[in-house]
């Protein structure tokens, strides 16, 4: 094998890798792409087949109340707390074979190469399997490692998954899982019992792959709001019969909130502000909707995103105001509806340094970058975890068909993560 999977002596075995991001593909492919459900059927499976993979490597698993697994490695000292290195499994529909997947299958070559190296490290190391990381299926964020601290607020347990209309607490039970215990706020999870948490995952952008850098290392982890039954209500009409000036119409509202939050992004943008704005879906009410019929309705959803809390509250501030001015040159009334969210996360910078000094030593190209995405990790780094994330080259985002991660790439970063476990 070319690449950086042998390196320091320390040999990640790629066919390993593989063999396991197979059998994932073998049955959750879901034409055009792979689904993994939360709580259904092919992160199920997914789970299975990690917790026998742990189990083939020595691992002890235990599985809490919400049905996230943990596969722990004893080390030479068990009174130590210990490394949390993992991810998740759970896929958006139709998506790709390697997000959150490759953080977990990573985790597990790394213990791999240290058994097969007859190495034990100091602390024992435990590869986490979260659930439910990917908020399309139930409209929260983090909802497997919330669950994990006792975080998961109880009223998230009543939200519908968005295929089957059924609600967590149902797809939960259906599992033999304990949504009670969840509701009740029981964790298994001690801030204080883990001494550090590291996530691979695929970058979801194309930095790494334009600048020719198989991983890198994470600063930030933005946060976000969110309306994701956001509406403009206007007035119905003919459109050949009513004048502009006597027009509620709708899409032209909402034609005048997009201009205004893109030429926003772009003052910000031109500022240095790292902030990212998205509507991710627009569409009038079939129903109603007709090609000679003014819009008086268009419903929306609005993603923000930023790794500056006061960046958020700015962009939030001035879409209200936006929002306003809107409504009274337009005639038409906005219902943004339930506001979702998440706090952006610092990793840590110890943790970086000591990743960088083992790339360097090993050889293995590698840059810091914030994510604009986010992950199970600002969950522990807001229990207080020392946390960061290592990102691994894609060649075509995520969250599509198309994800293309090469397996060298991810041997190097399962490469630093042994080392790293290896030296504390």
């Amino acid at each position: 094998m070319s690449g950086f999977g042998a390196a320091g002596g320390l040999a990640i075995d790629p066919d390993f890798c593989a063999g396991l991001f197979a059998r994932l593909m073998s049955f959750s492919r879901d034409e055009p792409g792979v689904t993994r459900a939360a709580y259904g059927e092919g992160e199920e499976q997914a789970h299975a087949l990690m917790r026998a993979t742990g189990l083939s490597l020595g691992l002890s698993p235990d599985t809490d109340a919400a049905g996230n697994l943990f596969l722990t490695m004893p080390g030479r000292d068990p009174a130590l707390a210990p490394w949390m290195v993992g991810s998740h499994v759970d896929t958006v529909p139709h998506g790709g074979n390697f997000d959150g997947a490759a953080g977990v299958i990573g985790a597990l070559a790394a213990v791999e190469a240290l058994r097969r190296a007859g190495l034990v490290p100091v602390r024992p190391v435990t590869v986490a399997v979260f659930r439910a990381e990917e908020s399309v299926w139930f409209p929260a964020s983090y909802v497997g490692s919330r669950a994990a601290f006792g975080l998961l607020p109880p009223e998230t347990l009543d939200l519908p998954r968005t295929d089957s209309g059924r609600s967590l607490r149902a797809h939960m039970a259906a599992l033999g899982l304990h949504p009670d215990a969840v509701a009740r706020g029981e964790r298994l999870l001690d801030p204080t019992r883990i001494h550090a948490f590291v996530e691979m995952h695929i970058e979801q952008g194309p930095a790494l792959e334009e600048a020719g850098i198989p991983v890198g290392f994470v600063t930030a982890i933005s946060g976000s709001f969110r309306y994701r039954k956001a509406a403009c209500f206007g007035r119905y009409g003919h459109s050949g019969a009513v004048a502009r000036s006597e027009r509620s119409d709708a899409v032209f509202a909402l034609a005048d909130l997009i201009t205004g939050l893109d030429a926003l992004w772009g003052r910000l943008e031109q500022e240095g502000c790292p902030a990212t704005i998205t509507l991710g879906e627009v569409g009038t009410d079939p129903v109603q909707h007709a090609f000679a019929k003014i819009p008086g309705e268009v419903r929306f959803c609005l993603d923000v995103r930023s790794t500056e809390p006061a960046l958020l509250d700015r962009i939030e501030a001035a879409l209200a105001q936006r929002v306003a001015e809107i409504e009274a040159a337009r005639g038409v009334r906005f219902a943004l509806g339930e506001r979702t969210g998440s706090t952006p996360a610092r990793m840590s910078s110890a943790l970086i340094e000591a990743l960088s000094g083992h790339a360097r030593r090993l050889a293995i190209p590698f840059r810091t970058m914030a994510s604009g995405a986010g992950h199970d990790t600002a969950t522990l780094a807001g229990q207080g975890v020392p946390s960061t994330m290592i990102f691994i080259r894609n060649q075509n985002g995520s969250h599509n068909p198309h994800e293309a991660m090469r397996i060298e790439d991810l041997c190097a970063a399962a490469t630093l993560v042994a080392h790293l476990v290896a030296s504390e």
